[in-house]
């Protein structure tokens, strides 16, 4: 279907406005946001891997305390697999759910979008719900298991990932599905080398990450290879959504972050 999205903004927002942008709009940070149009949608986005990074972080040192306080690696992995829950109010989840219920309905684009907007979830997205917060958990629990530091770089790469899933969900080219929501204000607002910038600096944190708890070099490139492969299941289903939608939403952008970092952990745990 065809969509419409808000015109572009010629003006420039600074780093702080964009910042704000991003952290107001993908976690409950009491950050006010000071500007609402397409210049300060670029730059949050172009930006949103840095609230990956601080949602990161803040789960690495809540699994890490438990650990240190005597609790078992699957406790502190459903520690760590919380923490961006909370801070996101549960939308990137949300979205998921309701992307799988969207796909799941196999009905005209419209329908589907009608689908997703409901309030309740059905039975494709509470089964893609559970598969995917057990599969998030299980690799993070492994990755604890071969010490916090090792957790921790999971729970950051993951958080990363996930947010710079969201900077390629925004770059051009990409349409929104309605001409109003979050979809509409951030959709085809980042230039395509910004993005493909972006995802480098992602591919790079997990590496470094490993390379920082003392990796061996196959495990410092299969850190990136983690990182490569959660963009690349964001990616694959983007398309899907574009293709069945006719662009992004709200929810698509939830759906992608948490592929995203599912992919990452799995990924992680097993190289």
């Amino acid at each position: 279907m065809e969509s419409s999205s808000p015109p572009a903004d010629t003006n420039r927002a600074s780093t702080a406005e964009g910042l704000r942008f991003a952290f107001g709009t993908l976690t409950v940070l009491p950050v006010r946001v000071a500007r609402w149009d397409r210049a300060a949608a670029r730059t949050g986005m172009v930006c949103a891997p840095l609230v990956g990074l601080v949602v990161g972080l803040v789960a690495a040192a809540v699994g890490a305390v438990l650990l240190w306080c005597g609790a078992s690696p699957l406790l502190a992995a459903v520690a760590a697999v919380a923490v961006p829950a909370v801070l996101t109010r549960g939308l990137h989840l949300d979205g998921l759910a309701d992307v799988a219920d969207g796909l799941g309905s196999g009905r005209p684009a419209e329908e589907a979008l009608r689908v997703m907007k409901q309030s309740d979830i059905g039975p494709f997205g509470v089964i893609t719900l559970v598969f995917t917060l057990l599969g998030q958990v299980a690799a993070v629990a492994a990755l604890y298991g071969q010490g916090w530091a090792w957790g921790a770089v999971g729970a950051v790469a993951s958080a990363v990932v996930a947010r710079g899933a969201l900077t390629l969900a925004s770059r051009e080219g990409v349409p929104a599905a309605r001409p109003e929501g979050l979809g509409a204000a951030v959709a085809e607002t980042v230039p395509f080398g910004a993005a493909l910038g972006v995802a480098g600096c992602c591919v790079a944190v997990p590496a470094a990450g490993s390379a920082a708890v003392a990796g061996s070099a196959g495990q410092v490139v299969g850190a990136a290879a983690g990182a490569v492969l959660g963009l690349c299941a964001a990616e694959v289903l983007l398309r899907r959504c574009v293709r069945r939608f006719g662009g992004v939403t709200g929810d698509v952008f939830g759906a992608v972050a948490e592929v995203a970092a599912c992919g990452t952990l799995v990924v992680l745990a097993v190289l």
